[in-house]
């Protein structure tokens, strides 16, 4: 099967989908499905652009409306999972996943579904520590806190993907596995992206939780974005007892969407011929959603998950073989998902702006229809009556600082941040400064610390050969200059030599935005290291 995976989309997803036309054309066959991680944008309407954590004046309504109001259709099955510049109050209509557009499914705020026979698992947002241990108590209109901590990393998302038992595929993060860096080929990265530096040095940059996940999970690929830069790794995990083969996982981040970037990546995966050919849910992701319903926290309020210390009755909430066949039973032995996609706001009319258009916390019906079927709650149904009890939700007002942090700024007016990207990048473009200590760890009872094998140099630089920087161009494109100083090995255009040099069996062309003619012309005035689109970060956050 013939899978496309792509970096930060920033909204682009007409370029996208080109791209995959180009690579089908140029290719051994059809793209079978398209994954994105993170940065999607499923923007409707004004009101979800004012949902979206970045400056306003790098909100750009770009194409999914197109898609959401039916007059396109993804050529193929898009999955993608949320990063930090999303429009939120869609999103958040599906905490377990849904259909943004027909043929477009957004896994939730953490989700587990397979598609022929090949297990996807992803966990939406980016991690920051001061909002890891509370519940999801944000609701629109955002204000200015919670429009960014809407998008932060739960530990109870976490916590439900741990129960997970049987072997994961690939899974998707936005940011980073914390010290994956290690595992490539870290002198290339910090060739390319040098304010990495410290960061790495520190063994502080990326996810603290995505990194558990990954010890956890241990998958055969891990794909992700955030950073703005293509790296690949392969990581070497030791058997947890003698005589089991270790595993090991391929790692790649990618780009965001820009002409001459390294966005997308098109992968050979083995599939299950007999499995069926349309989305299937996940039997034990449905049992622990189930089994966990009761924890479910909507309060600002911190709190820790249920361990084995002696405080709490139950820890343990892994499926059982009785509870699975109890939610089959529920589902009529159908795991397909079902195909119910609907218009819940009003979509964007290029020929009709509304920029005072209200901004409602909308009940979606698929996840009506979901947590119905399967027992569980519905989170903004409970958030909704919070609301009307305590008020928890406040309006979200435009600030002039958000505007006036630009990218000429000096470097050491950025803050630092030890989640994410904490040097300035010159990718990105600030929202706003906040001091914060991120020292402290995702739990203390965690196995985030088990021990993997240290990859030797030459692993890591066979390994980055094999997800070559070879580019397919039509004849009328040109690579600009500056697109080949990243080449690792120099072997820029030659699809023979990359391929042999590397285990390139099921890792196929990088595929870039190759032409910039349909550009907006606003944007073609941005300088070339504010071209993020969206860059944006709260002292946090990386587009």
């Amino acid at each position: 099967m013939r899978v496309a995976v792509a970096g930060c989309c920033h909204g682009e997803l007409d370029k996208i989908y080109e791209t995959l036309a180009l690579a089908e054309r140029r290719g051994p066959g059809p793209i079978d499905l398209l994954l994105c991680c993170g940065d999607f944008q499923a923007v409707r309407n004004e009101a979800d652009l004012r949902c979206m954590a970045v400056p306003p004046k790098y909100r750009h309504m770009q194409t999914f409306y197109r898609y959401y109001s039916g007059e396109k259709k993804a050529p193929v099955l898009t999955i993608f999972i949320g990063g930090n510049h999303e429009a939120s109050n869609h999103l958040q209509e599906l905490p377990y996943g849904g259909w943004v557009a027909p043929n477009i499914y957004y896994l939730g705020l953490a989700g587990v579904v397979k598609y022929r026979g090949i297990r996807i698992g992803g966990i939406s947002g980016i991690f920051k520590s001061h909002d890891y241990r509370k519940g999801h108590f944000e609701c629109p209109p955002y204000n200015p806190a919670t429009i960014r901590s809407i998008y932060h990393v739960r530990n109870i998302e976490v916590y439900k993907l741990k129960q997970l038992k049987q072997p994961m595929d690939i899974f998707l993060s936005h940011d980073w596995p914390r010290k994956i860096y290690h595992y490539g080929n870290k002198q290339q990265l910090l060739k390319t992206k040098s304010f990495f530096r410290q960061e790495v040095e520190n063994n502080t940059l990326g996810s603290p939780a995505a990194s558990e996940l990954l010890e956890h999970f241990k998958p055969t690929y891990w794909f992700s974005a955030h950073l703005h830069v293509k790296f690949a790794a392969l990581m070497q995990h030791q058997a947890k007892d003698k005589g089991q083969t270790a595993k090991a996982t391929k790692f790649l981040a990618l780009d965001k969407c820009l002409p001459h970037r390294d966005f997308l990546q098109v992968i050979e995966i083995e599939h299950d011929p007999s499995a069926p050919e349309y989305l299937e849910y996940d039997i034990e992701w449905l049992t622990v959603l189930r089994a966990t319903d009761d924890l479910i926290n909507v309060t600002e309020r911190l709190w820790n998950m249920p361990e084995n210390n002696g405080l709490h009755t139950r820890w343990d909430y892994s499926a059982t073989e009785e509870a699975m066949n109890k939610v089959l039973e529920i589902l009529n032995h159908d795991l397909k998902v079902p195909c119910n996609f609907s218009i819940t706001a009003a979509c964007y009319d290029p020929s009709r702006p509304q920029t005072q258009m209200q901004l409602v916390h909308r009940i979606n019906p698929q996840t009506t229809e979901f947590c119905a079927q399967l027992g569980i709650t519905d989170m903004n149904v409970r958030l909704q009556k919070a609301k009307e009890e305590h008020h928890l939700c406040g309006e979200f007002e435009e600030q002039d600082d958000m505007e006036s942090n630009d990218s000429g700024e000096d470097r050491s007016e950025y803050n630092t941040d030890t989640s994410a990207l904490s040097s300035i990048n010159p990718d990105e473009i600030m929202l706003d400064e906040e001091e914060e200590d991120e020292d402290s760890i995702v739990s203390t009872h965690s196995d985030m610390n088990t021990p993997s094998v240290e990859p030797s140099s030459d692993q890591a630089s066979d390994f980055s050969a094999s997800f070559s920087d070879v580019r397919i161009l039509p004849g009328s494109m040109v690579v600009s200059s500056d697109d080949t100083l990243g080449s690792p090995d120099g072997r820029e255009g030659k699809l023979g030599e990359a391929l042999e040099s590397g285990d390139g069996n099921d890792l196929e062309l990088p595929l870039k935005r190759l032409s910039d003619e349909h550009e907006p012309e606003q944007r073609k005035k941005i300088k070339r290291r504010n071209q993020a689109i969206y860059a944006a970060v709260d002292d946090d956050d990386v587009a």
